[in-house]
């Protein structure tokens, strides 16, 4: 138990028996249905990166019930997620459905593979969701030490998924507006 755990109380037992070491047949249906990912690592001296993947359901592969194929496409080339994998192979992804407040947590620890590597492996990794600038770099390939489903309250709680917080959004602080604050503060 931990001191968190020991000063506000101990998980049930319920919670406790979803954490499992193996994707069941719902989880792996969740993670097929998945359009969004955060990737967390950190590197040796724990400095952390958390780091958004997106793609059309389907982009994060399923090898088998521990293992999962987690594609790298172009994009900023700060690599910071992999340059900690270099030295510390943890991670930790929640794995999202847009509109689903449900979400599936996964620990493990991640090995990257480059082109070549996912050839000689024979895993066919794609590019699902494509624009002009987007081709494949590289993908994770992910050994599961844990993952489990974790509930909506979060999002409940933000509204992240009500359409009238997110049209509000858009009409006031959307991507343009937060654009624009950061071009201003550069200069």
């Amino acid at each position: 138990m931990n001191k968190a755990q020991q000063k506000f109380g101990a998980p049930s037992a319920a919670i406790e028996e979803k954490i499992k070491i193996f994707m069941d047949p719902v989880v792996q249906e969740f993670v097929q249905s998945t359009s969004f990912v955060v990737l967390a690592t950190s590197n040796a001296d724990g400095d952390c990166d958390a780091s958004p993947k997106g793609g059309k359901p389907g982009f994060v592969r399923i090898l088998d019930e521990r293992t999962l194929l987690l594609p790298d496409l172009s994009g900023n080339n700060l690599f910071q997620s992999y340059e900690n994998i270099e030295t510390n192979p943890k991670v930790g992804l929640i794995l999202m459905i847009p509109g689903c407040g449900l979400t599936v947590r996964v620990n493990g620890r991640a090995v990257v593979l480059d082109g070549d590597q996912l050839e000689r492996d024979g895993i066919k990794a794609e590019v699902v969701a494509v624009d002009e600038k987007t081709r494949l770099v590289q993908a994770l390939r992910i050994h599961i030490d844990q993952v489990y489903p974790h509930c909506p309250r979060a999002f409940r709680f933000s509204g992240l998924w009500d359409v009238e917080t997110i049209n509000t959004n858009r009409e006031t602080k959307g991507d343009k507006y937060w654009y624009q604050q950061w071009v201003k503060s550069a200069q």
